[in-house]
């Protein structure tokens, strides 16, 4: 019955979401393979009514006895379907931009990552570029909907989603990135059909596209940021604290309060602080903290010269880190990545970095994105930590042993539990130093600063949506207590004010990974075995951190019981 249960499921996923059919090569029909997800209420509606009929079919399973491998499948699919529902009854629909995304890059985004094989797939391309106005309007009239219902973000985000539309709309035909899945097609496709392709997709991108990005611009503009928040907090929305303590709980896997984590985040501010002001002695530099702050940010030995030089500094680093990863895995994955600018027409509202995952089923690269913007606010020493996180150790080793998983249902092989993901993601940071990667006391307060970072996001992500901190108050922790950019500042509490509750679930998630770990070494003591441990923690894939810590703690009483012994890979 499960089995049957998760091979519905698996099937709705990819009727419903066409981007990871794709991704994990679903080749049965082309035409499905480019299509564009349906944003319409009619197909959230007909979502919400698959997702009860799961909740129903699965609800009796839950006092079954079951193997170990079917009755994590079970748990796991209880848990996405239940937090499924629980987002959807918000209607987050209504809210289809933030400061980090906005539904006007989405084909972009798509574009990037496209690889066409074949004939068929190169058509069924065109028709998704066909699709795309169709797709914009959709997400146009969920935004309008959202302005009806007050449902709204504050006027600084719609600032910087109307920047964004504007640089999209104002791109050269001839550098539109949606066109760079045909400017390379397999030679199995005469040269005449090839250049049919590309005359059909510049004229799709040309008369239907751009006039729809501009349409984009003009609504945000008009319609929009003229009836955005005044406000920040998500509190402030229609039924907003119960929406904020919903996002907790579905960002961090845990049932803490927004006191609870902004306590945690004050505690971890002062215990790193004090690992900070360590190191700012270790380098001999006499002065007060915020001198050192300043410092950092204004001495020019510490900033790239150019956007090639600061390319090539991630791309060494990535290289540096790749040959020490079989000390600390038992097993690694065999997807590659690559480091890539983030395109110049959207990186203005982008973070420092970001990861893309690739495909192992169609061979597409995982991508580690990095901006290369504002020079002046990219300082050098952060480039260990970041590269740590965003590719290996980080999420691009994560994330692809989960999908190159064998033998699980496909959901479990995409899952993305932030608490756990972006918790190991800041987990990775700390290996650096197992490694030797911090080679100067500048590169370790550097990692302590993005540590710093994380501990400050608990404070003023709670600060502005539980708080109502202003903006300034939420930049505080950041400006007196890390040696962050103020560029990068600004960018960062902008995507906290977006995305309410997502940026809690770093440092959540990294201190239950830390907790687990001084478990098994105390546990184990000198039978501890790092590799074994972190195969342990990865190997099921994404996990809620209740059930990490569940699955972890059994692994240490078998190891205590029977010594050494094989890591399953399945579940």
């Amino acid at each position: 019955m499960l089995k049957a249960i998760a091979a519905d499921y698996d099937q709705w996923e990819r009727d419903v979401d066409p981007v990871t059919a794709g991704d994990e090569g679903d080749e049965g029909d082309a035409a499905a393979l480019f299509r564009l997800p349906d944003a319409s209420p009619a197909a959230a509606d007909a979502r919400r009514t698959a997702l009860f009929e799961f909740q129903r079919r699965l609800l009796p399973l839950k006092s079954m006895r079951l193997g170990d491998a079917d009755s994590l499948n079970r748990d796991l699919l209880l848990r996405a379907v239940d937090d499924a529902l629980q987002a959807a009854a918000f209607d987050p629909d209504r809210l289809p931009f933030t400061a980090y995304w906005s539904f006007s890059t989405f084909g972009e985004s798509l574009a990037r990552r496209t690889i066409i094989r074949s004939r068929l797939e190169a058509d069924a391309y065109v028709a998704r570029l066909t699709g795309l106005p169709g797709y914009y309007d959709q997400q146009i009239a969920n935004a309008r909907r959202g302005l009806v219902t007050g449902f709204i973000q504050p006027k600084l985000v719609a600032e910087v989603a109307l920047r964004t539309a504007r640089k999209q709309a104002d791109v050269t035909l001839e550098n539109s990135p949606l066109l760079l899945p045909l400017a390379h097609l397999p030679d199995s496709i005469p040269q005449d059909v090839q250049s049919d392709l590309r005359s059909r997709a510049t004229a799709i991108v040309r008369n239907q596209v751009l006039p729809a990005q501009r349409r984009i611009a003009v609504f945000l503009e008009t319609e929009y940021l003229p009836r955005a928040r005044t406000t920040l907090a998500a509190r402030d929305l229609p039924d907003g604290e119960r929406f904020y303590t919903a996002e907790i709980r579905r960002h961090t896997t845990t049932n803490l309060t927004p006191d609870e984590v902004h306590q945690i985040g004050l505690d971890e501010v002062r215990r790193i602080r004090g690992r900070m002001d360590a190191v700012i002695a270790e380098t001999g530099f006499k002065g007060s903290f915020s001198a050192f702050i300043a410092f950092l940010r204004t001495d020019p030995r510490f900033y790239p010269r150019s956007r090639e030089e600061l390319l090539d500094r991630y791309r060494v680093i990535a290289k540096q880190i790749d040959p020490e990863l079989p000390r600390l895995f038992g097993h690694l994955p065999r997807l590659t990545y690559g480091v890539q600018p983030i395109p110049e027409a959207t990186e203005e509202g982008q973070t420092t970095a970001y990861y893309e995952e690739g495909s192992p089923a169609r061979g597409v690269a995982g991508t580690f994105a990095v901006n290369l913007s504002h020079l002046d606010q990219r300082p050098l020493y952060e480039i260990p930590t970041l590269t740590l996180h965003e590719a290996v150790p980080g999420h691009h080793l994560q994330i692809a042993l989960a999908q190159e998983q064998s033998d699980t249902p496909a959901f479990r092989k995409h899952m993305q539990f932030t608490a756990f993901v972006e918790g190991w993601g800041l987990y990775a940071e700390q290996l650096g130093g197992e490694i030797g990667l911090y080679t100067t006391p500048y590169e370790r307060f550097g990692q302590l600063s993005y540590e710093m970072w994380r501990a400050c996001r608990l404070v003023a992500d709670t600060g502005i949506h539980w708080k109502r901190w202003t903006r300034d108050q939420a930049r505080a922790c950041f400006l007196e207590n890390t040696a962050l950019a103020e560029h990068n500042i600004d960018t960062e509490v902008d995507r906290y004010i977006s995305w309410p509750g997502q940026a809690l679930a770093y440092k959540i998630g990294e201190l239950r990974i830390l907790g687990l770990r001084r478990k098994a070494e105390a546990a184990l003591g000198s039978r501890f075995d790092e590799r074994r441990f972190h195969d342990a923690v990865l190997l099921s894939g994404a996990l809620p951190l209740d059930m990490l810590e569940a699955r972890v703690s059994a692994w240490i009483r078998r190891e205590v019981a029977g010594g050494p012994g094989r890591v399953s890979v399945n579940p």
